[in-house]
């Protein structure tokens, strides 16, 4: 295959970037995204609870019970817990919570699952006790509506939340190395990066672009971190540092791109 240089697109320029140390904070723009986010995963979650409540108070209050009926229910609130919680998810990475503040910064990260929990536990008990079922339809009912509550509550739950520390210590690595909040990224890879001349950085990227913008910008982007290879990608960008440091060998992170 033969090989792309890419294209390059640049945030605008930016003057008011944070000096090393200072608290990371969201822009008013991704705060705006995220409320238009968590808006959205609220309706998602507010309609699970509501096909909750149908299978509930009418469904299953029925002489004879409609299984299809039941079992359609089941699966459309899993998939609307699962829906508003990738909705909420992605909010947090554009304004995420400070994780000194543990009870804000658990519930917020976890929320989705709390709701798939909130939206099944009460729908599951009521199968295993309703007496209009019998055994096999409590038996089939009771062990759909678990298995899609664990899946949807495993996709729910964020198992490597953002934090304002996280972002904070990013954006002051990077202004320390480099001299402003500016990173690197493709749209296929997982991590950020100091420079676009990284080994890293995906040329190859799935539509030929190398992206540019603040640490923000690629979280806000989809990228969990910066790179772990940050030792050796300074010395790859022409950035000062000692020569004599060992270069981090370690190419073995799946999250990482491959080199072009």
């Amino acid at each position: 295959m033969e090989k792309s240089s890419g294209a390059r697109e640049s945030a605008p320029e930016r003057k008011d970037a944070e000096p090393p140390g200072e608290t990371w904070h969201a822009t008013p723009e991704a705060r705006k995204k995220a409320g238009t986010l968590r808006l959205l995963a609220g309706l998602l979650w507010a309609l699970a609870i509501a096909g909750e409540s149908v299978a509930i108070f009418w469904v299953l209050r029925q002489a004879e019970i409609n299984m299809v009926l039941l079992v359609g229910l089941i699966v459309v609130i899993g998939a609307l817990a699962i829906g508003g919680s990738l909705l909420w998810k992605k909010a947090n990475r554009l304004d995420p919570a400070e994780r000194k503040d543990t009870v804000r910064f658990f519930v917020q990260n976890q929320l989705g699952a709390i709701i798939t929990i909130v939206a099944f536990l009460p729908l599951i008990v009521m199968i295993l006790l309703n007496d209009d079922l019998d055994k096999k339809d409590k038996a089939i009912a009771g062990t759909i509506g678990v298995v899609v509550a664990v899946l949807a509550t495993l996709v729910s739950v964020d198992w490597d939340p953002p934090s304002v520390e996280q972002y904070t210590a990013e954006s002051s690595t990077v202004i320390e190395i480099t001299g402003e909040d500016l990173v690197y990224w493709t749209s296929s890879g997982e991590v950020f990066h100091l420079c676009e001349d990284a080994s890293a950085v995906n040329l190859e990227s799935k539509d030929n672009t190398i992206y540019s913008g603040t640490v923000a910008e690629a979280h806000a982007a989809g990228k969990s971190r910066l790179t772990k290879q940050v030792e050796m990608e300074r010395r790859q960008c022409g950035f000062s540092a000692d020569e004599s440091e060992p270069a981090d060998t370690d190419s073995s992170d799946p999250s990482e791109e491959p080199a072009p």
